[in-house]
């Protein structure tokens, strides 16, 4: 299988990743991890078992570009618009759903510093 920089990944071999991003142990890996090319290699590592020809670059730039359609299809329907879709929306959500999200709190000379995280889960996750 070719493995090139500007390669399309297929259907399958995003539900690869999807599944192995679903593990919990590879989740609360990434969750709040900066420095997470180790936590990549791994994955593409588990890819290659299942037959998917990526390297860590790609499966970090696939993750992250997933994770940022995700969260823009979610703030649209929460906002009333349902119109926006995206394939793997449903895949996602049970992936993301109750990652815990750093709520920024102002402190009183202007700066913000994070406070305890909560779980991403409001009224409407559980209606779509």
């Amino acid at each position: 299988m070719e493995s090139g920089a500007g390669k399309h990944w297929t259907e399958e071999e995003v539900k690869a990743l999807l599944s192995v991003w679903s593990e919990k142990n590879i989740r609360k890996q990434l969750h709040g991890t900066l420095r997470n090319k180790g936590i990549f290699i791994y994955i593409a590592k588990r890819l290659q078992e299942l037959g998917v020809c990526r390297d860590w670059k790609q499966c970090r730039a696939k993750y992250k570009n997933l994770k940022y359609e995700y969260r823009t299809v979610k703030y649209a329907h929460n906002s009333g618009d349902v119109t926006k879709t995206m394939k793997f929306f449903h895949d996602l959500d049970a992936i993301l759903r109750y990652e815990p999200v750093t709520q920024l709190a102002a402190e009183e000379n202007g700066r913000c510093s994070a406070t305890e995280p909560q779980l991403n889960t409001s009224p409407t996750d559980s209606a779509q």
